[in-house]
């Protein structure tokens, strides 16, 4: 465990964050690598497949996602508190909630995949293989949420190393794996999710492992004493959920902007897939620093150092906007080589470069949004955050892009991406000098009176 109220500021948000960054990379590198295999290994209806498939995954787990966000939240103010006996119920009540919850997306979504491809007017080439890629993913899903639930406690805690090794074994499998059953095999985007769901389930397993074998007692997994705490859990809702129905209109919005981008047919699907892919690489150092610096607010709000907060947040926005513009330059500069990484078809390769182009002109854009917002949820001021994104997301970037698309083509299904980042961005920042959220802490500082629960052991 890692505590972050000491030290110059932006040393130690970038001491924690780039573990989490490496690890990010990683993760990222699962969804990277089935695009990759199956693009060129099977083609471009595999490609459009795993693509259609993404924003519904990503619908059915967001909302407990969110809600392990806010467990986040509580587990790093309450150890800036060293207030450990609120702690080790927080993780108890966290692996109650999620361990059920995931068993109940797992039925959910081998349910309802058909229905919503379905819905999606997914092209008929591509139906069968999302069904049967989606299906095998949430068979897996346990394993998906346990990963990020001991992920997401370790990190809390400060702890943001182990977690990287773990993903760091579980991502050489999966590549393994992947070229096994996917070009050796012949299993198509069968076997992508398979080698996908068994090294999510080694990460767990790994992390478990660490956890049990650990000297701090909290992290320690008592299946017989493990008891849920409705009090706990009714904050830990009052945080998560207004972050959870943010991802759950982030992710809807995928879904939207799916069904917006499906009618151009397989060509496009596929270019957006293999772009989306890179973009996810672009975002990635800025979301991390986001959650990095969650945690850091969480800790510091905790202890009581306000001035810490503020100076962490100025320094990690100037350090992420000049990583973003880099990225930018990259992404312009090496469009094409990018987009054939996945899939050499020529229209394809167009669609994703110019994807490329527009959207990754406002990358410090976003940089800036998440960074923010980064601040709003360590400070619990999850509410507001989620009705920044519904704005940005409904109300300008699911409008802009299906109105332009309809006068312009797919270009301007990609210009609607980054309208909905400067709005948001711009709410954010406005929001943020108003000080309202400096209010929203869960616990206050820590008095002379010290909890009677130890550390470790």
């Amino acid at each position: 465990m890692k505590d972050l109220t000491e030290g110059r500021e932006v040393t130690v948000i970038l001491r924690f964050a780039v573990p989490m960054l490496i690890g990010n990379i990683f993760q990222q590198m699962y969804t990277m690598v089935d695009s990759i295999i199956v693009g060129r290994g099977v083609g471009k209806e595999a490609l459009a497949a795993v693509g259609a498939s993404f924003p519904i995954i990503f619908l059915m787990v967001s909302l407990v996602i969110g809600i392990t966000m806010g467990a986040a939240v509580m587990l790093s103010q309450y150890f800036g508190a060293k207030d450990y006996v609120s702690l080790k119920k927080t993780i108890d009540t966290a692996y109650i909630f999620l361990f059920l919850a995931a068993l109940l997306i797992t039925g959910l979504g081998i349910l309802l995949s058909g229905p919503i491809l379905r819905g999606l007017k997914v092209p008929d080439e591509v139906f069968p293989l999302a069904k049967q890629y989606l299906n095998i993913m949430f068979a897996g899903m346990v394993f998906l949420f346990g990963y990020n639930t001991v992920s997401a406690v370790l990190r809390g805690l400060g702890d943001s190393k182990n977690p990287l090794y773990f993903l760091i074994i579980a991502t050489i499998l999966n590549i393994f794996l992947d070229l096994l059953f996917v070009l050796v095999f012949r299993w198509g985007v069968a076997g992508a999710a398979w080698a996908t769901v068994l090294s999510q389930g080694v990460s767990l397993l790994a992390g478990i492992l660490y956890m049990q074998r650990s000297t701090h007692e909290v992290l320690h997994i008592h299946l017989k004493r493990i008891r849920f705490d409705k009090e706990i859990f009714r904050t830990m809702l009052r945080i998560g959920l207004p972050s959870g129905l943010q991802q759950s209109l982030v992710s809807l919005g995928f879904i939207a902007l799916t069904r917006i981008v499906t009618p151009f047919g397989t060509n496009v699907i596929a270019g957006y897939t293999a772009a989306s892919r890179l973009d996810s690489f672009a975002i990635m150092p800025a979301m991390t620093l986001s959650v990095a610096i969650s945690t850091f607010v969480g800790q510091n709000l905790g202890a009581g150092k306000l001035e810490r907060v503020m100076k962490g947040y100025l320094s990690t926005l100037l350090f992420a906007g000049g990583i973003a513009a880099a990225i930018t330059a990259v992404m312009v500069l090496f469009k094409v080589k990018l987009i054939q990484i996945f899939n050499a078809d020529p229209a394809v390769v167009r669609i994703g470069a110019e994807y490329l182009v527009i959207v990754s002109a406002f990358y410090v854009v976003f940089t800036g949004m998440f960074i923010t917002g980064g601040v709003l949820r360590g400070a619990g001021d999850t509410l507001t955050q989620m009705f920044i994104t519904l704005c940005a997301l409904w109300f300008i970037r699911i409008p802009a892009s299906a109105f332009l698309s309809s006068h312009i083509g797919t270009n301007g299904i990609w210009w609607g991406i980054p309208a909905g980042w400067v709005v948001g961005f711009s709410i954010s920042f406005v929001y943020f000098l108003g000080g309202r959220w400096k209010r929203k802490v869960v616990t206050a500082a820590p008095t002379s009176s010290a909890p009677a629960v130890a550390a470790s052991k």
